[in-house]
């Protein structure tokens, strides 16, 4: 049973908008499956890893009798990919196989029963619900992703606090060692809500979402965050858990110094070389119009890098993890930063001149 042709490109930019998630080795093997579905001219593709299910449509030059089909996500994807540009594939349907063909080239699939596939079986209840440029949204998650904690056994802190409140929303990640708040005027957002996203719900809305203005509804729910852009549909479950209180965090210093982040950052860089493998420490010693960058190792091994920097406070001798500084430094996109700093013993904090809506902190470290 023919289910359907197609140019390989029309097909295989949707199904590559939802394969990123698929896992490929899972218990249910259903969930290395992607589902296809066929209803007159109009092809939707959903793949699911039960926390995230990403659903993505496209419309056929020709109309096709209603049909359903899970196959593997990568295997598909691979084979499409790999075939000559401008192709023209066809999909057939026979017993428990999919047949692909495309000029002299054959391939046959193992599929599932599509009824078997596993939808994501959430509240409808909506708290808020507003649209977003594409860009400003990418430009946000972008902004704190990085300062998402991996795996760590406080699993609220695996993920990303999403606030919106009339007019404004605002983004917090931490793992418990450096916060980053990134914030942006909304006017479409009318009710307060808030919801911790997962890891990798932000990691794939940053690579599903475009750098243009067009726009995105979100709407947040009890226990799920629908995001709905161009031909893509992303419903994500939240992470259940209380937040920590980022407010308590962002520290008010007396000691400023205004730096060129790509002088810092390369700076850093190369500092960065002979730091300890382990520790991955680095010391900012600040005196008068001065500010040394130095790393040292296990094998007595050091690197100092000098910075002229207008400042006239008291000498400061600080250690930071310098994987925290790299990473705000190279997620910025402004040419200067201010950093502020406390005493021996504070936090830094990091922001962007004229810029309100951006607030980095790292805490200290004993090296």
């Amino acid at each position: 049973m023919l289910l359907m042709k197609s140019n390989k490109e029309d097909f295989l930019k949707p199904l590559q908008s939802v394969a990123g998630i698929v896992e490929r080795r899972h218990t249910l093997p259903i969930l290395s499956n992607v589902l296809i579905q066929i209803e007159n001219t109009e092809l939707s593709f959903v793949a699911t890893d039960l926390e995230l299910e990403i659903t993505c449509k496209t419309v056929l030059p020709n109309s096709y009798e209603r049909a359903a089909i899970t196959v593997s996500a990568k295997k598909l994807q691979d084979i499409v990919r790999s075939l000559p540009d401008e192709s023209e594939v066809s999909f057939d349907s026979k017993e428990s196989r999919l047949q692909l063909k495309a000029g002299k080239s054959q391939f046959n699939l193992q599929t599932l029963p599509p009824e078997d596939f596993p939808k994501l079986s959430l509240s409808d209840e909506v708290e808020s619900e507003f649209t977003i440029p594409q860009s400003t949204l990418r430009h946000l998650f972008s902004q704190v992703q990085y300062a998402m904690a991996q795996q760590d056994i406080r699993y609220y802190l695996n993920g990303l606090l999403m606030i919106v409140e009339p007019g404004i929303i605002r983004v917090v990640a931490t793992d418990g060692h450096r916060l980053s708040l990134a914030s942006a005027d909304v006017p479409s957002i009318q009710h307060t809500a808030e919801a911790i996203l997962p890891r990798k719900t932000v990691i794939e809305l940053i690579k599903l979402l475009s750098g243009s203005d067009d726009e995105i509804q979100v709407s947040l729910g009890k226990n799920k965050v629908t995001f709905s852009f161009s031909n893509i549909k992303l419903v994500s479950k939240v992470i259940e858990g209380k937040f920590p209180d980022y407010n308590k965090v962002i520290p008010l210093h007396q000691n400023h110094v205004s730096l060129d982040r790509m002088t810092l950052l390369r700076a850093t860089q190369r500092a960065a070389i002979l730091s300890n493998e382990k520790v991955r420490g680095v010391r900012l010693v600040l005196t008068q119009n001065s500010l040394r960058i130095i790393c040292n190792n296990a094998e007595q091994e050091e690197a100092e890098e000098e910075i002229a920097i207008n400042y006239s406070n008291e000498a400061l001798d600080i250690g930071f993890n310098v994987t925290y500084l790299l990473d705000v430094l190279n997620n910025l996109e402004s040419s200067e930063i201010n950093c502020s700093f406390g005493g021996a013993n504070s936090s830094c904090l990091i922001t962007v001149p004229g810029d309100p809506h951006f607030k980095y902190v790292v805490m200290p470290m004993r090296i």
